[in-house]
């Protein structure tokens, strides 16, 4: 799947991540998927990471119901999330792996391991039949 997002929210979501580092930071992403195939972030979420750490996240459920209530008045169809890897590179962890469980969303990860060149990559995860998880990269466009 192609993915769009806007030069603005890669920005917020880099500066959100810098300023959160050394922990995660995380949020949720929401747009459209349009006819053409291509997915398009129309809004990003800047959310508090409850677990204040550098190794995971946990979504402040309070502001996530405040996201969704925000998209739905908005028109918006919830996508996914993203969420920073401080120190490792733009891929899903083991951990990334097992708690991906919505088929039909799109992982957003942001490394900030080199300094100064901050690297996002969107990720499909999804669970086979004998419980396997498989990580495809999906084509990320910042326009």
């Amino acid at each position: 799947m192609k993915i769009t997002l806007r030069q603005a929210d890669f920005d917020r979501i880099c500066a959100h991540a810098i300023k959160n580092a050394p922990e995660e930071a995380c949020g949720l992403i929401a747009g459209e998927d349009r006819e053409d195939g291509v997915r398009e972030i129309k809004k990003v979420y800047l959310l508090t990471n409850m677990d204040h750490t550098g190794e995971h996240f946990t979504i402040d459920p309070g502001e996530q119901l405040r996201a969704v209530k925000d998209m739905r008045s908005e028109g918006l169809k919830p996508l996914g999330n993203w969420h920073s890897h401080p120190e490792t590179p733009s891929r899903p962890s083991e951990e990334d792996k097992r708690l991906a469980n919505d088929r039909g969303a799109s992982y957003l990860i942001l490394s900030l391991m080199e300094e100064n060149h901050p690297v996002l990559n969107a990720f499909h995860i999804e669970t086979t039949k004998e419980g396997e998880k498989t990580v495809r990269k999906e084509e990320l466009m910042i326009i």
